[in-house]
């Protein structure tokens, strides 16, 4: 009799299992882009829901009385919200969840305006089995049952669910070796144990990373110390100290992609300024050069030109690793007679950007309580790059030099929209809003790039100051490839996905030759190019980039998962392509050289990692370097000119 109690209660807890792990299961085929490649991985997709939802919804049978269901509803309800915020994120980031992005608040106000865009109308069945489960209570369709769920019946249900999971385990380590292990890809996670299972591991990942700076000491550093002095490039002597004691002006490109570079829309050129620039006689142009940037997207690209470090593979280090030890671009050059200064026309804030700095060494930070911030002259992350660049002059040209300085530009950011009647040029016709207006953003963003250097011309800082033009990320995710198949006009397979991470890299310094340079480089390297370029010595420093000027460069190019570009081998959703032809490669010995470049690649990656969350470089300190001290920064006293 007392079985028979619980039938209803059972009958009613395994509808909201299934109803949960269906729901899952769709979710995660059809708003996530995981790469199936076989069967048994689209068989995995399938189960994984199930374990996970009996694991959690079961947590609700150890409650006693009407609780059990308010409970199962409760369950149901936020690993629905987890879902949705996934599908939600993963659809302007092209990436999931994790840990540390949940403490970067404070950027959330700012991003409220993308948020809207990104809404679907069917978003509401996100829900629909949870309004279900509360309507079947409601209506008494379900008769409310108080007696408690058999300790057996429970402890069975625990052992199905463990057992389903142990399987799904079990088999994904067959298809995927050192799954957990070897995590640096949040894709293989969700695809091969599910969305509720990669939280948990998520979680688990960050607790230790938080750990390392705990139990990390002065040993730690030899092994890196070893690393960075083997793989350090010697610099070119046709470069080495071209720049020396001119100023730096790094212009941070918001979204910029490479394909965008000589590209004709409707007859006419998307970016013709920065063409002209690829044509400069004191230019380089690198046409191989490409983002790193995981979750961090732009605060991932500058922690890299600052810090040759890598971003984190969880969240951004700008936000949980602001008050670390660092021996940053501002910081070096500072002790070198440099002053320096960032110039961004959004909150200070954003990305925790006011602390982070500090521990980079930059004196001076011109954020948005230093524009007039016009409303008529605001984009949804900050002013304008026109106004901009032309309200950040006063403070640049009364800078004392040489100095070290870096503009972030915001205008050309997702979902580029603008005042058509600012626009200059007509956008795309793909059919895809998001690829159509990126053209009329870029045009924008081209030409405050053309007003800004004629007006370092008129302040006379154009001849004596080293210019370096990068894209932080990309602007246009995996979700538009179709439509990017009609703007390059062929298909966008993985491998082709990959080489659009490529990104424009301008470096101009007076009197030096220009031209385009073919070899392969990333945002990582630009720290130790630019150090050479003024003639500084970087042998001492904790470099993970190399000069990409230096004959002994490095073209092998990390990605954040784990994956990698390279003039051979390219690896991408886990498959090897010749980076010349495209093609899979089949041949044995091409594979295991491909294969002996991943390890390099986790290998620096790993290493990268053990720097950041262990705080290494508090214990390590070169000959010519003095340790920042972040009291001797405020930037609360900047006042504006303007104002």
């Amino acid at each position: 009799m007392y079985k028979d109690t619980n039938k209803q209660y059972l009958s009613f807890f395994f509808a909201a299992v299934f109803l949960l792990w269906m729901k899952t299961y769709v979710v995660q085929l059809t708003q996530f882009d995981l790469g199936l490649g076989n069967s048994l991985q689209k068989f995995l997709l399938f189960l994984n829901p199930l374990g996970s939802s009996l694991l959690f919804l079961g947590l609700a049978l150890t409650f006693k009385g009407r609780k059990k269901y308010v409970v199962l509803i409760v369950i149901d309800f936020v690993l629905s919200f987890l879902l949705y915020a996934n599908a939600l994120y993963y659809r302007f980031f092209n990436d999931f969840i994790t840990l540390p992005t949940l403490t970067q608040t404070q950027n959330f106000g700012d991003v409220s305006g993308s948020i809207y865009s990104l809404l679907k109308p069917f978003d509401f069945l996100f829900f629909i089995d949870s309004v279900l489960l509360v309507l079947l209570l409601v209506f008494k369709r379900v008769k409310v049952n108080v007696k408690p769920v058999g300790f057996k019946q429970g402890l069975s249900i625990f052992g199905i669910a463990l057992g389903i999971s142990g399987m799904n385990l079990a088999l994904a380590e067959v298809d995927r070796p050192e799954l957990l292990t070897r995590g640096f890809d949040r894709n293989y996670i969700v695809k091969y144990l599910g969305m509720y299972n990669y939280t948990i591991y998520d979680a688990v990942q960050s607790t230790k990373a938080s750990a390392q700076r705990v139990l990390a000491d002065t040993d730690d550093m030899a092994e890196v110390i070893n690393y960075t002095q083997s793989n350090y490039a010697e610099p070119n002597a046709k470069y080495f100290g071209v720049g020396e004691g001119m100023n730096v002006i790094y212009v941070h490109m918001e979204s910029i992609q490479n394909f965008i570079i000589n590209y004709e829309l409707n007859g006419e050129e998307a970016t013709p300024f920065l063409n002209s620039l690829t044509r400069d006689e004191n230019t380089l142009y690198f046409d191989n050069f490409f983002h790193q940037t995981a979750q961090g997207k732009t605060a991932d690209a500058e922690f890299m030109i600052e810090n040759s470090l890598y971003g984190l593979p969880q969240g951004s280090a700008f936000t949980t690793k602001g008050l670390n030890t660092y021996q940053a671009a501002p910081g070096i050059l500072g002790q070198l007679g440099y002053t320096s200064a960032v110039f961004h026309g959004n909150t200070g804030s954003f990305w925790n950007r006011d602390e982070i700095y500090k521990s980079f060494g930059y004196n001076s930070f011109y954020d948005s309580n230093s524009y007039d911030m016009n409303p008529e002259q605001l984009a949804d992350y900050g002013l304008m790059d026109k106004p901009f660049f032309e309200q950040s002059m006063p403070y640049l040209s009364s800078m004392s030099q040489p100095f070290y300085t870096k503009f972030i530009t915001v205008t050309h950011h997702y979902p580029f929209t603008m005042k058509q009647e600012e626009a200059t040029i007509a956008p795309n016709n793909t059919g895809n809003k998001i690829v159509d207006n990126y053209f009329q953003t870029a045009r924008y963003a081209d030409e405050a790039m053309e007003q800004f250097f004629a007006d370092l011309k008129e302040k006379g800082l154009y001849d004596n100051s080293i210019i370096i033009m990068y894209g932080d990320h990309y602007g246009i995710s995996k979700n538009h490839n179709a439509a990017m198949e009609k703007v390059i006009g062929k298909e966008v397979n993985s491998f082709e996905s990959a080489g659009l991470q490529r990104t424009p890299l301008l470096i101009r310094v007076p009197g030096m030759e220009g031209g385009t340079m073919h070899q392969y480089a990333g945002q990582i390297d630009l720290l130790p190019t630019l150090l050479h370029l003024l003639g500084v010595n970087t042998k001492d420093y904790i470099h993970f980039g190399t000069d990409i000027l230096s004959e002994e460069h490095d073209e092998v190019i990390p990605f954040r998962n784990g994956e990698y570009v390279s003039p051979e081998f390219t690896l991408t959703d886990g498959k090897y392509y010749d980076s010349n032809s495209g093609e899979l490669i089949d041949d044995e010995e091409l594979l295991e050289k491909a294969k002996d470049y991943q390890a390099s690649v986790e290998e620096t990656l790993r290493l990268s990692d053990k720097v950041v969350n262990g705080d290494l470089l508090r214990f390590y300190t070169p000959k010519s370097f003095t340790p920042i001290d972040r009291s001797d920064y405020n930037y609360s006293s900047i006042q504006s000119i303007q104002k």
